[in-house]
């Protein structure tokens, strides 16, 4: 493996622990007594302050902004919105639903995305694509019907956990779409690549001003005074590392191996999240769950794993990954 190639695939590694420990930072945060509300208003808050500074240090990177147009930023403003919705519903199931739980049930929105594509982009080609739909489903199905009797968290929680890939699979189609994706055809992954430091941070800032509205609006205890001491350190752990430094990693490993080799290595975040539960959080996964698991990261695995595609490639919406959650 050439040291360009390994480089790239170690920044993805990096991208996915970062991505998959954010449930483990909000735990803590969540047991201060700061609900999800605070803590994905900051988040945000934090994350886009650094992606805007990150932004403005690099030459090439303000040359990106300047090039940004009326109608792509408004689109940009808009995707960071509907990535509220995504962000809002996982970190609120975090409150009842485990850690572990969670990272399943998230990792079914590639099998989603392929139905939306139906429709509206690349759809799934081939029997191996559908059997690794058919495998990622029947996974998340054994992973919630495993739950042990008399430990299952509110249906609620459940279904705030459900909404959250639906929404970051709608998210993702569009965000493909507008980047010219249809089903002849992949979007333009180059140009998203030499802007993807100004879409993210103006994202991010979209992102941030919706909680702080709803924050607000609903009298959420956001005010750095009403915070517990010792919340902020989770606080800026899930901003910094699981919001800010994810993201730049997965661009700068993607770039390097490319987007489909990226998303396959990125499987490994379910089992980053799971792993580190049980070790720190004391959480463990029945025998069904662990075997739904399985098949949910195999699932991802086989979709991701077709033949005839060079590694340079833009593959479509495995392209785009802002963030999973």
């Amino acid at each position: 493996m050439d040291r360009r190639r390994l480089v790239g695939v170690l920044l993805v590694v990096v991208s996915a622990a970062s991505f998959g420990s954010g449930a483990l930072f909000a735990k803590p945060v969540y047991a201060e007594g700061v609900g999800w509300l605070t803590l994905l208003t900051w988040r945000f808050s934090l994350a886009s302050a650094l992606a805007w500074t990150w932004l403005l240090l690099g030459t090439e990177r303000r040359a990106g902004l300047r090039r940004i147009d009326r109608r792509r930023l408004a689109i940009t403003l808009v995707l960071g919105l509907v990535y509220l919705g995504n962000s809002g519903t996982y970190y609120a199931a975090l409150e009842t639903v485990s850690a572990s739980l969670a990272a399943l049930i998230v990792y079914v929105y590639p099998a989603i995305v392929a139905v939306l594509t139906l429709r509206l982009g690349r759809p799934l080609e081939g029997r191996q694509a559908w059997a690794a739909l058919g495998l990622a489903l029947v996974g998340v199905v054994l992973a919630i019907g495993g739950i042990p009797t008399g430990s299952a968290p509110p249906l609620a929680g459940l279904l705030q956990a459900v909404a959250s890939p639906v929404i970051y699979s709608i998210w993702i189609v569009c965000q493909a779409w507008l980047s010219g994706e249809r089903s002849d055809r992949v979007g333009d992954a180059s140009a998203e690549g030499a802007d993807g430091a100004t879409a993210t941070a103006l994202m991010m800032t979209s992102t941030a001003v919706g909680f702080w509205l709803i924050a607000l609006a609903s009298g959420a205890p956001v005010e750095p005074a009403r915070i517990p001491g010792p919340a902020w350190p989770g606080i800026a752990a899930v901003a910094v590392i699981s919001t800010f430094v994810s993201i730049q990693t997965f661009y700068a490993g993607a770039r390097r191996i490319g987007a489909a080799q990226a998303s396959l290595i990125s499987t490994v975040e379910p089992v980053w999240t799971i792993s580190l539960a049980a070790l720190l959080l004391g959480e463990r996964l029945g025998p069904i769950q662990l075997v739904g698991g399985a098949l949910v990261i195999g699932g991802v695995i086989l979709a991701q794993l077709r033949r005839g595609v060079p590694v340079h490639e833009p593959v479509g919406l495995a392209a785009i990954r802002i963030a999973d959650e």
